[in-house]
């Protein structure tokens, strides 16, 4: 098992930047990739950026590619997403997911453990 805990979330003008990160422990040494999704109310949860744990390549969402960074820090276990330029459409909860293969990293299925969620609002 894998226990993730997300902070960072809160309330920010259009602009401006938060950091989120995702706290994980447990049997994390099967953890072959790490990701954000997001989920805004009356919408899909979609995928936001993933980083594979071997060899620290990333991916993002169109939508957030330039604006957003994903980071890990092995020594701390812990996942950033470092948000800025945030906008409106941002408005979500963010969840952080970890899992064990990954095959396809915009899926909700390649991941086997989520966080409970940090909710990030950006006001106009």
């Amino acid at each position: 098992q894998v226990q993730l805990v997300e902070s960072g979330g809160g309330s920010v003008q259009t602009g401006g930047s938060l950091r989120l990160s995702c706290a994980a422990s447990g049997h994390t040494y099967n953890t072959a990739c790490m990701g954000w999704f997001r989920q805004a109310p009356g919408k899909e949860r979609e995928a936001v950026a993933t980083i594979y744990l071997s060899f620290g390549s990333t991916n993002y969402a169109t939508s957030v590619k330039g604006r957003f960074t994903i980071s890990r820090d092995n020594a701390k276990n812990t996942l950033y997403l470092q948000m800025n330029s945030l906008k409106p459409e941002d408005t979500a909860m963010y969840y952080c997911a970890a899992g064990s293969s990954c095959g396809r990293w915009t899926t909700s299925v390649s991941y086997n453990y989520w966080g409970q969620g940090t909710q990030v609002t950006v006001s106009s």
